[in-house]
């Protein structure tokens, strides 16, 4: 796993990187039939073809590939036939082969590899690739695929080299320690897996041109001071302008410094202490 940089044969080719994909087991290998699923593309419109998301269409065609968040097939070895591409997710996925036939995908974490055996339930030994709930696993284990709540599935770690630690726990809550700095509470009869997801240089990929971007399902980002006044509050004026006012969205709000999370949110109180900030280069806890 690592990064293949191209030679600069072009402006384009001179800047751009690409994953080296060394662990895919067989790049020619299509994904498993019976785990894809066709996606229709919204390209960043409602259900009333109105656009909601800016800057959304085009990209090329994927298949779907239905993945085992949740982990309740208890107690059945399943054997990884194969580590494969997945352009829905920054990471890789696994396929699994259970011993009663059935096949299913899974998030790939590090070190797992074609060939390895993985197992999930409360009674297992905690090893890469397997998945159990927070009750059973040591403290300060890296985990990831964590779920908020119990069946539910995996909703945290769930990109590429994402990780959080078991810190705890403690009268049936279990705190974890996420990646982005904040700790949190969760039920420990939820589930994760253990270790970390792997492709951990997918942030390092230098996508070098714009076309890259545009196949990603990325149109181009136009500046709101670049714009007309009709189109964005900040547009307009005689020549080149910064605006006049704070960085906005088109609808006016503030989008820098201002607080996003709804002090409503239901799941606030799980949270022991907040994320890092940034704040003129420097971090604030």
């Amino acid at each position: 796993m690592g990064i293949r940089k191209y030679r600069p044969t072009s402006a384009g080719r001179r800047g751009g990187s690409v994953s080296d994909f060394s662990e895919i087991t067989d790049r020619k290998k299509r994904p498993e039939k019976s785990l894809v699923r066709s996606q229709v593309r919204g390209s960043g419109r409602n259900n009333q073809g109105v656009i909601t998301v800016r800057f959304r269409g085009g990209g090329h065609k994927r298949l779907y590939r239905v993945i085992d968040f949740k982990r309740r097939k208890d107690d059945i070895v399943a054997t990884v036939e194969s580590i494969e591409y997945d352009p829905n997710r920054s990471c890789r996925i696994a396929l699994l082969n259970y011993e009663d036939g059935e096949k299913r995908y899974i998030l790939a974490p590090e070190g797992l590899k074609a060939g390895d055996l993985v197992l999930s339930g409360e009674n297992v030994e905690p090893r890469v690739g397997n998945a159990m709930p927070l009750s059973a696993i040591p403290a300060g284990i890296d985990v990831h695929n964590i779920e908020m709540i119990p069946g539910h599935g995996g909703q945290l770690c769930r990109s590429a080299g994402g990780k959080a630690t078991l810190m705890a726990r403690e009268k049936g809550w279990a705190q974890i320690s996420l990646p982005s700095g904040e700790i949190r509470r969760v039920s420990d009869k939820c589930r994760a897996t253990i270790g970390a997801i792997g492709n951990s240089e997918h942030m390092n990929v230098e996508l070098g041109k714009a076309g890259r971007k545009r196949w990603l399902g990325r149109r181009p980002h136009v500046r709101g001071v670049a714009q007309n006044p009709v189109a964005h509050p900040m547009g307009g004026g005689e020549g080149r302008s910064s605006g006049g006012r704070h960085p906005c969205s088109p609808t006016g709000k503030l989008a820098k410094g201002g607080n996003t999370r709804s002090p409503r949110k239901t799941s606030s109180r799980a949270i022991i202490r907040r994320r890092r900030t940034v704040r003129n280069g420097q971090k604030i806890v």
